[in-house]
């Protein structure tokens, strides 16, 4: 390989949330990752601070080029300049659409188990949460398109965040089932907004749909949220984009991120999505081999050591989700009596609206952190019945 993956990178002493730990703790939790970004961002990055200043930035032909070009020859849609709008994250343009599109205690639909931050933009802007949990059955999710279609049908839900590849469960969804969640939103009147932050970060041979580019009443009622920063691990310097093919809806949009002042770039956040979508390809196919790598070798050791846990399959992402159900006890109770006995830190199922015992295991690490990690797991497992 041209990049080196293995490298252990000491992020202590960097203001890094995810490494906010006592001494000997490994963070497998939070999702970012472990990896310097590709070393064209960098240069990009360095070759922007030796100018010196750093005032007030626009938004040049070239950002718009780099994420049309991107999806255009990634993912096979052709979103227009006049579509894009640049944001400082995913999560701003979600809360301000909230804001925006929905009115004070509406229903905001949400598939669940989901990202936990969904909550958050629905709960804190005074918007209801309405959960429509996933089917889960013989270790696989699906829609229960009746269900589906009952809660949409309710006058008081307006907006349905979509989350594809879908965070924890790593699904991508495909053609037909976003056909169906688009047709349904469309007849209710319900707005969708498609979260695809993770959606370069799939299994190698395997491809993502853009929500929009399914149908016409898909692409005609969505917010597209996508950003490089999932991909290239740039999550802090703030730098996304939405996509809003329905020139009203995004009229909408954009003064939604304008009023809530998001929508203007810090001096690095332009150049370091162009460097990302212009050079980075080499550097992303590597990477999603080596993540590919790290999720077989836990689903070997899993299946090997501890077959009372189930691993989700998974064609996306690089958080898996760990079906810990056997065990009998909580999420909650189990991530915490790992963490307290062995250090490894992972993420509870329940802050994403589990009811069972589900762990989100982040394995976009160095894969001799990867085993160590797995380790830790079964040393924890192996008390589980001594303890509880």
């Amino acid at each position: 390989m041209k990049y080196n993956f293995d490298e252990i990178i000491d992020r202590t002493g960097t203001n890094s949330y995810k490494w906010e730990i006592a001494e000997g703790e490994l963070p497998m939790w939070v999702a970012d990752m472990d990896f310097r970004t590709a070393p064209e961002i960098t240069e990009a990055m360095i070759k922007r601070a030796q100018h010196g200043v750093f005032g007030y930035s626009t938004i040049p032909d070239e950002w718009y080029n780099a994420y049309i070009n991107w999806w255009k020859n990634r993912h096979g849609i052709e979103y227009k300049k006049s579509e894009l709008i640049f944001s400082t994250g995913v999560i701003p343009i979600i809360s301000s659409c909230v804001r925006k599109l929905t009115s004070p205690a509406e229903n905001v639909l949400i598939m669940t188990p989901v990202y936990n931050i969904f909550y958050n933009c629905i709960r804190n802007n005074g918007r209801n949460v309405q959960e429509f949990p996933l089917d889960y059955k013989n270790g696989e999710y699906s829609i229960d398109y009746e269900r589906l279609e009952k809660a949409m049908s309710d006058p008081q839900t307006t907006l349905m965040l979509l989350c594809d590849p879908h965070n924890p469960i790593g699904r991508i969804w495909d053609k037909d089932t976003l056909a169906r969640i688009g047709e349904l939103a469309y007849d209710n009147g319900v707005t969708v907004i498609s979260d695809e932050i993770h959606c370069d970060i799939t299994d190698p041979e395997c491809e993502y749909v853009p929500f929009a580019s399914v149908s016409e009443k898909c692409r005609d009622n969505c917010v597209v949220c996508i950003s490089p920063t999932k991909a290239f691990n740039l999550a802090g310097l703030q730098t996304a984009a939405a996509v809003v093919p329905n020139k009203k809806l995004r009229h909408k949009v954009w003064r939604a991120l304008n009023t809530d002042e998001v929508a203007e770039p810090n001096s690095f956040a332009v150049q370091a999505a162009i460097a990302a979508f212009e050079h980075g390809g080499d550097w992303l196919d590597e990477l999603r081999q080596y993540l590919y790598d790290n999720k077989q070798l836990v689903r070997e050791f899993i299946s090997r050591e501890l077959p009372q846990i189930k691993l989700v399959p998974s064609n996306a992402t690089y958080l898996l989700w760990l079906d810990c159900t056997s065990l009998g006890i909580s999420s909650r109770k189990l991530a915490g009596h790992i963490r307290k006995s062995t250090g490894l830190y992972l993420s509870s199922g329940d802050i994403y609206g589990s009811k069972e015992c589900f762990l989100r295991m982040n394995i976009a690490c160095p894969r001799v952190l990867v085993k160590d990690g797995l380790e830790r797991l079964l040393k924890a497992i192996n008390v589980i019945k001594e303890r509880f």
